[in-house]
């Protein structure tokens, strides 16, 4: 729990054996201090959801102290869609036998420890003093040597120009690490399943002008390779996938044609 919040991380991952433990680990240990209390534990519940992992990702996370879903199809959006899913039914349980209240804030992590997590508490001060939401700006903090390949960096220069220019909305940065109040979540009506994801979130927002701030996160090299940057057909689909998602929502806003997120698998 965060000054009253209460908390629940996110975490996409594919065959991300070699990190995976170590965030979920991070984000268990995550603690706040403050001059009135003693140091308590920031994060309620860590779920990662396993999108369709051949390896030990699942094991791992599950031993570090985060609870598993599995989605088999892939896609950022779904795996994404497919744990907070989990977490609304969990909510649900819990509030029908009266043990615990709702999540306030969905905090997004990516499994290859490419962030600093206890940078988290920027994100979680933020939505404690009145965002809706916070995003983590690497564009703004300080990215390590190779943390970033170029055509992810142009890009995300790209799409932050265009949500800025169509939506006016001051945007450095479409980083995954980011916090936001489950209440505006649920307004979002969140759909993407693949790489559109962060930029539907953060256009949306500006669309129905929620309290949305930037934060400096520092970027550091991830561990393994990446499924996305690591490959020309995976760069080229997350930018199609991007690009493609801003057009839709400048051109249909809400009304635009909705991917129906795909049945999920839960264990």
């Amino acid at each position: 729990m965060y000054k009253g919040f209460r908390v629940a991380a996110v975490i996409p991952a594919l065959n991300e054996e070699q990190a995976i433990g170590k965030v979920v680990k991070e984000l268990v240990q995550l603690t706040f201090n403050s001059e009135s209390e003693q140091a308590t534990s920031v994060i309620d519940q860590v779920v990662v959801c396993d999108n369709g992992s051949t390896d030990a990702t699942a094991a791992n996370a599950e031993a570090a102290g985060a609870h598993v879903v599995r989605q088999d199809q892939p896609g950022y959006g779904i795996a994404c869609l497919t744990a907070l899913e989990w977490l609304e039914q969990q909510q649900l349980k819990n509030l029908q036998n009266k043990k615990q209240q709702a999540y306030d804030i969905i905090l997004f992590v990516d499994g290859d420890d490419s962030c600093f997590i206890e940078q988290a508490e920027r994100l979680l001060a933020g939505i404690a003093s009145g965002d809706d939401m916070a995003i983590g700006s690497r564009t703004l903090g300080t990215i390590e040597q190779g943390a970033l390949t170029p055509p992810q960096l142009f890009g995300n220069w790209l799409s932050s120009r265009l949500i800025r220019l169509f939506w006016r909305q001051p945007v450095t940065d479409l980083g995954p690490f980011r916090a936001i109040r489950q209440s505006a979540l649920k307004q979002l009506a969140m759909a993407d399943q693949t790489f559109g994801w962060t930029v539907e979130m953060q256009v949306k927002a500006a669309m129905l002008q929620l309290k949305t701030s930037e934060y400096p996160v520092d970027s550091k090299v991830r561990i393994g390779r990446s499924k996305i940057s690591g490959t020309v057909k995976g760069t080229v689909l997350a930018g199609f996938g991007i690009l493609t998602m801003i057009a839709r929502l400048r051109l249909f806003g809400f009304s635009g044609p909705e991917l129906s997120p795909t049945k999920e698998n839960t264990q």
